[in-house]
């Protein structure tokens, strides 16, 4: 009679549209992968090869590089590590100004290393309104997409921003990009619309905590236990998400609300300002790790692409003295603090 029953039995549509998006957002929860900044402005420092060794022990998928750096490029070579690569503000002016100089750049950067596994191309990083390349970012970026195109190459193209871009993020539902920013960031993300193209962001909760410890508790900025800031309908337990949140209302105030917004730098230093040891820079990474998994308030059950400042530290960066203390891996490649990448 139990076998008939089953045999007989079909699920409901409704059932199958539970499931699929149970499936769907168990999917979304797994593309939370870690990936970690790969800076090289330290002597000594270790082989390439060995770098991309280091991340395949520690089970990391993801990579960002700074310039086209050959070497490294070609020990990312069937590595099955993803890829994001940053055309240098220092470039911006020359690929804006010539559709070839964009190809040029793609077929010898890109197109020529072959086995790696290109996840976006970052067009500036941090670019500044009173910067030569922030007139040049927009058609820098259309240039790089058309080049990537003529390749035959399916790989997103976006810029980097940074808070900095931003004001009244406090509450975050206040958030909006600066006058100045906007002024050359608004086609960019109309841009970043039409191609369905994340914007990626460098988020630093210490630097907010660093500039007004009075009213941010390091536990706030550290992922640690704390009262809630409330901002109507949302509850935020972190400065992260409050970062992040205050990014995406800027978006939906500029006709970007359907971007979504991969964290391409988030870190802790271990040491040379206030706030910084090893102790809080192990408890703001092991934790970023675990939070990204399930988006903010804004953005709840969304997995957040992130990426952790840095691997290792870089000694000829700076002033000021922190910028070199980044590193969760001495250039020995011995790790600093334990860090848990599962």
């Amino acid at each position: 009679m139990s076998e008939r029953i089953l045999s007989s039995w079909s699920p409901s549509p409704m059932l199958l549209i539970l499931l699929s998006l149970l499936m769907a957002s168990f999917f979304d929860t797994t593309s939370a992968q870690i990936g970690v900044c790969y800076g090289r402005l330290g002597n000594p420092r270790p082989n390439p090869s060995d770098v991309v060794a280091l991340y395949k022990q520690r089970n990391i998928k993801r990579m960002r590089i700074y310039d086209p750096d050959q070497d490294t490029l070609n020990a990312l070579r069937n590595s099955n590590i993803e890829l994001i690569l940053d055309v240098p503000k220092t470039d911006l002016e020359r690929i804006a100004s010539s559709q070839g100089e964009a190809d040029a750049w793609i077929r010898n950067n890109v197109k020529n290393y072959e086995g790696v596994r290109f996840r976006y191309i970052t067009v500036g990083n941090e670019v500044e309104p009173s910067e030569p390349a922030a007139r040049a970012l927009f058609q820098a970026m259309k240039n790089i997409d058309n080049a990537v195109s003529r390749a035959g190459l399916g790989i997103k193209v976006s810029t980097a921003i940074d808070m900095g871009a931003t004001m009244d993020t406090y509450p975050p539902s206040h958030g909006r990009f600066r006058d100045d920013y906007i002024s050359f960031l608004q086609p960019v993300i109309g841009f970043l619309v039409s191609k369905q193209s994340p914007l990626l962001l460098n988020s630093y909760p210490y630097f907010s905590y660093k500039d007004d410890m009075k009213d941010i508790p390091l536990e706030y900025a550290l992922f640690k236990p704390t009262p809630p800031v409330i901002d109507g309908q949302y509850s935020y337990h972190n400065l992260f998400d409050a970062q992040l949140d205050a990014v995406y209302a800027a978006l939906e105030k500029s006709g970007g609300g359907s971007l979504e917004v991969v964290v391409s730098e988030s870190g802790w230093p271990t040491q040379g300002g206030p706030g910084t040891s090893v102790e809080n820079a192990m408890a703001y990474v092991n934790n970023l790790i675990q939070h990204v998994k399930s988006g903010t308030p804004r953005k709840p059950g969304k997995a957040i692409e992130t990426y952790i400042f840095a691997m290792f530290d870089e000694n000829q960066k700076g002033p000021p003295e922190l910028e070199k203390f980044w590193g969760m891996f001495l250039p020995s490649q011995q790790p600093k603090y334990d860090v848990n990448f599962n």
